[in-house]
């Protein structure tokens, strides 16, 4: 099997060389840019499986390169960032990125933040286990879990793996209020506390293309689907 290739875009020189050589000894394929404009060229040239974008890069910045990438593929995207509680992180996951990593970080936590994003990516209907293997309709949302489309009215919608994802998990227990610790760890492979902007911000991503009313905050708890 063909080793993961990585796009890694970081214009400190050595947190970009460092990395790149951690990732490396992970068994990634690494292909590094020191600026937004070099990313998104190599982004379209190389196609790889995983785009890591800090977000304070010259030329195009992280949220505006994220941005183009989201425009062309639903390639997994995780933004790295120097501050936990910058702005910026909400940003850069309201542009279409999947997942954070607040700077100096853990070689291994990122490797294992990856391989998490990248189990999301890869899921299907089987690996889920969620939902058998049929239609699902809530109102005018049709829901394949088979072959990882849904349909709103009919049209097509465009959603990431990770919005894939989270709409299968409210799906499996319409009705049902599940809390952000619950869908951390169920969406994106939490085994520990993690930051719950990034369900609320994804949350609000997926009620702008199935229906704002079709998934209920139900404050102090959580979220439901509205059956």
């Amino acid at each position: 099997m063909a080793p993961t290739h990585v796009l890694f875009v970081e214009d400190d020189d050595v947190i970009r060389e460092a990395t790149t050589l951690s990732l490396e000894r992970d068994g990634f394929l690494v292909t590094a840019a020191a600026d937004g404009v070099t990313g998104l060229a190599a982004f379209r040239a190389k196609q790889p499986d995983l785009a890591l974008l800090d977000v304070m890069v010259p030329g195009l910045d992280g949220v505006s390169l994220c941005r183009r990438i989201r425009d062309e593929s639903t390639v997994p995207v995780i933004m790295l960032s120097a501050r936990a509680d910058s702005i910026d992180i909400v940003l850069g996951l309201e542009a279409g990125a999947d997942d954070y990593v607040t700077k100096p970080f853990d070689g291994a936590v990122l490797v294992a933040r990856i391989r998490a994003v990248l189990r999301r990516f890869r899921v299907t209907a089987d690996d889920d286990g969620a939902n058998g293997g049929g239609q699902l309709s809530f109102g005018d949302i049709e829901i394949d879990p088979e072959g990882m489309e849904v349909t709103r009215d009919g049209e097509r919608l465009a959603l990431t793996p990770t919005e894939m994802r989270l709409l299968l998990e409210f799906a499996d227990s319409p009705g049902t209020v599940l809390s952000r610790e619950r869908l951390l760890e169920r969406v994106w492979d939490y085994e520990w506390g993690g930051d719950t902007r990034v369900v609320d911000v994804h949350v609000q991503r997926l009620r702008a293309k199935i229906g704002q009313d079709r998934i209920e905050t139900v404050r102090g708890f959580g979220y439901k689907l509205r059956a």
